[in-house]
């Protein structure tokens, strides 16, 4: 019998970004490729190596040079994970997009699940791990990394976000001048959508290797989502500042109370030293956050692009070297 998607309505690119992930390629290629077959006729793989320290590039050329359908792009240096994606869905051919990681962990039999909940009319859609097959650490900072995505975005969806998504190729529209060398595509999805949707999918165990995300890597990216797409951290030192300067009138009114009242004074240097840390402090932290902003603005002015691209193979390897452009 057949299924519903024997005649599927849409025509895929699968954009992976690749880096250190000579273990699991040839996996992921095999699983891949029986899975897209069944799901439509007309689909693409376009692999983008960031520049990692294997033979990720190698395995990408051999299985490019096999099979047409796959293409494989790779950067001058290593640029980050949403600057490889960033890369791939500019580079895209088909209508819609599915994204994945290069692990196994993102199931490929349930891309369909994606694909079909695209179909009911939504633009972006997330397969949010039922369970994530993370160490505590790593799920504590994705948590803190997705409470600054929904300040960043203001949309209530994004607390769902994955690697594992699919969305429409022509919002990429929205983002195509976009050239800031801090990217974070789910934030630029939300520039030009709010039909965003949620299917829970399966999430595999890491069949090898380890995780490139370290703790401090995930901190920077929630940081980087908070200065570099809000203002709410700029907000938070407003009312940093006046809670403090609310805190300091009344100190001062205390002392002023308490010498009309009875004649005493508050003992003079450690008083007076932690008021002075307080203020101190909660400027210096206000500083920072203004300086965070500046130095955005400034790496902004510098027009540095989000990557650059080195090296393409596959079918039609020669278009969309100029390192932004989407192909058409």
């Amino acid at each position: 019998m057949e299924t519903a998607w024997s005649r599927p309505m849409y025509s895929t690119s699968v954009v992976i970004p690749v880096y250190n992930a000579e273990l699991t390629l040839r996996n992921l290629y095999d699983q891949l490729m029986p899975a897209m077959e069944e799901l439509t006729e007309s689909f693409e793989v376009v692999m983008v190596e960031d520049c990692g320290r294997d033979g990720s590039w190698d395995i990408i050329r051999e299985l490019s040079a096999r099979d047409v359908r796959v293409r494989g792009i790779r950067l001058r240096r290593n640029y980050g994970q949403h600057s490889a994606l960033l890369c791939g869905i500019r580079a895209a051919r088909h209508e819609v997009i599915v994204t994945m990681d290069d692990d196994l962990q993102n199931p490929v039999s349930e891309i369909h699940l994606l694909l079909e909940k695209l179909a009911e009319g939504y633009d972006v859609v997330y397969g949010a791990p039922e369970e994530e097959q993370h160490v505590f650490w790593r799920n504590a900072a994705t948590r803190l990394t997705k409470t600054a995505l929904r300040n960043a975005t203001g949309v209530d969806s994004v607390r769902h976000v994955s690697a594992f998504r699919a969305l429409r190729t022509s919002l990429r529209e929205g983002f195509a001048s976009y050239r800031s060398p801090n990217v974070s595509i789910d934030v630029l999805l939300a520039w030009v959508t709010s039909r965003f949707a949620v299917v829970r999918v399966r999430h595999e165990p890491r069949v090898a290797g380890q995780s490139d995300y370290t703790l401090s890597m995930l901190i920077r990216h929630a940081v980087d989502l908070m200065t570099g797409f809000s203002v709410l951290p700029l907000r938070f030192a407003s009312f940093t500042g006046f809670g403090f300067t609310l805190f300091g009138f009344g100190v001062l009114a205390w002392v002023l109370g308490r010498y009309v009242m009875t004649g005493s004074r508050v003992p003079g240097f450690p008083f007076l030293a932690s008021i002075i840390a307080i203020f101190s402090g909660a400027q210096l932290f206000a500083l920072g956050i203004v300086g965070e902003y500046l130095a955005r603005i400034h790496l902004r002015s510098m027009d540095r692009p989000p990557y650059v691209i080195g090296e393409t193979c596959g079918a039609g390897a020669e278009r969309g070297r100029d390192g932004h452009t989407a192909e058409g």
